[in-house]
C-alpha cells in the first residue's frame, strides 16, 4: 500500500512546492496594493513593488543629506557587527559551561538548577535594567543578545553532552583517559558541530534582541531606522528593511550550515 510518508519528492517538484508559498504571498500583496493603490493613488499601508524598489534603490546607493551616510549598509554593518559580538560571547560561553555542566556532576549539581532559572527569564524585561547598568550604547545591545540565547546554548550543549554512549566514556577512561582528556579530546570535538546546529536554531532569537535593542536606543542600526520611520507610515522603507533583515538572516544560517559541512564532514546524515 503507497502511504504519503514513503512518498518521494524529485528535486524539481521540491524545488516548485517549496517556492509556491512565497508566489502566492507575493501575488496577494500585489493583488491587495493594486486595489488599495486603485481607491487611493497616497496610500502608505501597502505600496507598489516599484515604489518600494526606488525607496530601496535610494538608500542603498544615496548619500544622506544630512549625514553623508548611506543608510543601508551604515545600518547593516552596525547590525551585523552587533549581532557577531552577541553571537560569538555566546558561543564561547556556552561551549565552556555546556561542557563542564555536561561532562562534570558536581559542576553540574551546582550550576544547572541556576542555568535552567536563568533561561526562563523573559530577556526583554530585563532590557530597562541593562540600559540602566550599561548605558545607552553598544554593550547594553550585546548584553541582551548573549542573556537571550546563551542559557538556551547552553542547556542545549549539555543534552547532547549527557547523549553521549556510555561506551565511549568507558573505553576512553579504560584508556587512561583523565578528566580533562575526556573533555578536551572525545567531548569538545563532537560538541562542536551541534554547537554550530544550535546556533543555528538561536539566529532568530539573536535578529530578535538585536532588533528590539536598536529599536529602543541607537542612532543606527536596520531596527533603528525600522522604528524611526514607522511614525511617518513609510511602509516603503519598513517593508524592504524587513526583507533584507530575513534574507541576511537566511544568510547567516546557509553560512553556518555550510561551516558544518566542511569543518565537520563526519558529523553530515548520509
Amino acid at each position: 500500500m503507497r502511504r504519503l510518508i514513503n512518498q518521494r519528492i524529485s528535486r524539481p517538484l521540491a524545488f516548485f512546492l517549496g517556492a509556491l508559498p512565497f508566489i502566492i504571498a507575493i501575488l496577494l500583496y500585489m493583488a491587495a496594493s493594486t486595489e488599495r493603490l486603485s481607491e487611493n493613488p497616497n496610500d502608505k499601508l501597502l505600496p507598489a513593488f516599484s515604489t518600494m524598489g526606488d525607496t530601496l534603490l535610494r538608500m542603498a546607493t544615496e548619500e544622506n543629506k544630512r549625514s553623508g551616510d548611506i543608510l543601508l549598509w551604515v545600518d547593516t554593518l552596525a547590525s551585523l557587527e552587533r549581532l557577531a559580538m552577541g553571537v560569538g560571547i555566546s558561543a564561547t560561553i556556552a561551549l565552556l559551561f555546556g561542557l563542564t555542566l555536561g561532562a562534570l556532576p558536581l559542576l553540574r549539581a551546582n550550576l544547572s538548577p541556576f542555568t535552567t532559572a536563568i533561561s526562563m527569564v523573559p530577556p526583554m524585561a530585563l532590557l530597562p535594567v541593562l540600559f540602566i547598568v550599561f548605558g545607552l550604547g553598544e554593550v547594553s545591545k550585546v548584553v541582551l543578545i548573549v542573556i537571550g540565547i546563551t542559557p538556551y546554548l547552553i542547556r542545549e550543549l549539555q543534552s547532547r553532552v549527557s547523549e553521549l554512549p556510555t561506551e565511549q566514556w568507558i573505553k576512553a577512561q579504560t584508556l587512561g583517559a583523565n578528566s580533562w582528556q575526556l573533555m578536551l579530546r572525545m567531548v569538545l570535538p563532537q560538541m562542536l558541530p551541534r554547537l554550530v546546529d544550535a546556533l543555528r536554531l538561536s539566529m532568530g532569537a539573536a535578529w530578535l534582541f538585536l532588533i528590539a535593542a536598536e529599536a529602543i536606543a541607537s542612532t543606527e542600526g536596520l531596527g533603528y531606522r525600522i522604528f524611526l520611520v514607522r511614525r511617518y507610515m513609510a511602509m516603503d522603507v519598513i517593508l524592504p528593511y524587513v526583507v533584507w533583515i530575513s534574507l541576511l538572516a537566511i544568510i547567516s544560517d546557509q553560512l553556518l550550515k555550510q561551516l558544518n559541512r566542511k569543518l565537520f564532514p563526519w558529523y553530515q546524515p548520509q
